[in-house]
């Protein structure tokens, strides 16, 4: 074994060069002397889907929250990707939203929606992550295992082997590592390895499966619009994202629950399509230029590792984004969790002091996974075929969240407020503010009249729509 010396002062290495390993990399090129990214993929000057990156050929809704994390990271960033062609909108306000089987009404929320695919995004943030001077690539290495101290308390680096070399094993010294591999993350085994304890993990199954095709649209469902959005519900386990994105095209990914999968055949699909209920969808795609063969991808189980409460935990070795938590992927909820885990380890790397990992655990359950994975939970189990307790307080949330989505479609504000919640922006309790719980109950009920089908969009309420 050889050893790729540390010549810096300080390193951190990072496994796995995503979009969670790049927000990692540019948070800690802040604090150490060099930053190193470690992935089996090449990565520079990629512009197409990875294959370690399989939901790059899907759609990858980013929200708000996200969106705003990475600006903050990256500024400008978000500028830079409307002038690489990559459309926006408004969460609430061109979004057309399809629940419990009917359509919202829209309304502008402050909730500005980026268009991109998911190359494009990953492209962007890993060119500006690359301008940072202190950040290499380690391209083309399979991950190994870690290295740790003879105490095995602090990890010291990790061993790795360069695919395209004959240079055996090698070990690349690191003052932190941080472990975003993703959802095949083998760090629970890695301590394992090392004697700690087997991480507790949370598994819902879900028995997802989606299918995405890209188009050169023939007429416009959108009419101003960014995208058309069906949700599923038990009625009709079945839903659809279709978004304009960058390339002038149309992407769709329509997705069924508990096994209820579309299929990859042509016609099949578009059945499966019209089958959803949203006419403007099928008649455009039937009518589309299909820019590639349809695409699958099957996500049986919900995943969520409970670092924070570990008893102990080694010294030098944090874990972030979909290596901690996967949501169910229609929630659009993994790059956002990804860009937040970055912002909590920038907020452990005071006084330039290595992050207790602990302590980065407890912050990132308690202020970024704990909220969302609340409310996606209760959302799952809304299924009666998703195993799960059912206790009364669950029960009680969701028939609340039925009864604000029913509001949603005919009150705007409400839409307004709920979508806020769904892009993360405001915690789930501000729906239970006492001037909107009124405006729920009036909605729900039928009281007052249904809100106009497109409101002005008054610079006010492009600034900020509050939901109380």
């Amino acid at each position: 074994m050889t050893t790729m010396g540390n010549d810096a002062n300080t390193r951190a290495v990072v496994l796995g060069g995503s979009l969670g390993g790049l927000f990692a990399a540019r948070v800690l090129a802040d604090a150490y002397d060099e930053v190193v990214i470690v992935d089996r993929d090449k990565l520079v000057d990629v512009k197409d889907a990875r294959r370690g990156c399989p939901q790059g050929r899907h759609i990858s809704g980013l929200l708000t929250r996200g969106q705003r994390a990475i600006e903050s990271m990256y500024p400008g960033i978000t500028e830079e990707l409307f002038a690489d062609g990559v459309p926006r909108g408004d969460l609430a306000g061109t979004v057309r939203w399809y629940v419990r089987g009917k359509r919202l009404k829209q309304r502008d929320a402050d909730m500005l929606c980026v268009g991109a695919s998911r190359p494009m995004l990953e492209y962007h943030v890993r060119r500006r992550t690359q301008a940072l001077g202190n950040v290499k690539f380690a391209e083309r290495h399979d991950i190994l295992g870690l290295a740790a101290t003879s105490d095995r308390r602090k990890i010291v680096g990790v061993r790795v082997q360069d695919l395209d070399a004959d240079r055996g094993v090698e070990t690349i010294d690191a003052d932190l590592v941080v472990d975003a591999t993703g959802r095949g993350s083998r760090t629970p085994i890695w301590l394992e390895d090392l004697g700690y304890p087997r991480v507790k993990e949370d598994r819902k199954k879900i028995g997802l499966g989606y299918v995405t095709q890209h188009y050169r649209l023939r007429n416009d469902p959108y009419q101003g619009d960014l995208s058309i959005n069906g949700v599923a519900w038990p009625k009709l386990p079945r839903g659809i994202l279709f978004a304009k994105t960058d390339g002038d095209r149309a992407e769709m990914t329509t997705y069924g629950i508990l096994g209820d999968h579309p299929p990859t055949d042509q016609a099949g699909l578009f059945e499966f399509i019209r089958s959803l209920g949203i006419p403007e969808v099928y008649d455009a795609v039937i009518k589309a230029e299909p820019l590639e063969e349809p695409v699958a991808f099957r996500f049986p189980t919900t995943l969520r590792r409970r670092y924070e409460d570990m008893d102990r935990f080694p010294d030098g070795l944090l874990v972030v984004g979909d290596a901690v938590t996967t949501f169910n992927p229609v929630y659009a909820g993994g790059m956002t969790v990804a860009a937040l885990s970055a912002l909590t380890i920038r907020e452990h790397l005071h006084s330039g002091a290595a992050p207790q990992p602990l302590d980065y655990f407890r912050d990132l359950a308690r202020n970024v996974i704990d909220p969302p994975w609340q409310m996606t939970h209760n959302v799952d189990l809304s299924f009666p075929g998703v195993e799960g307790e059912r206790p009364l307080s669950l029960k009680l949330e969701q028939a609340f969240m039925k009864l604000v989505q029913t509001a949603a479609a005919r009150d705007s504000r409400v839409t307004a407020g709920y979508m806020r919640v769904a892009g993360q922006v405001e915690h789930p309790k501000t729906l239970m503010k006492p001037k909107f719980l009124l405006r729920v109950l009036l909605a729900a009920t039928g009281i007052t009249k249904p809100s106009p089908d497109r409101p002005r969009n008054r610079a006010a309420e492009r600034r900020e729509v509050p939901i109380s």
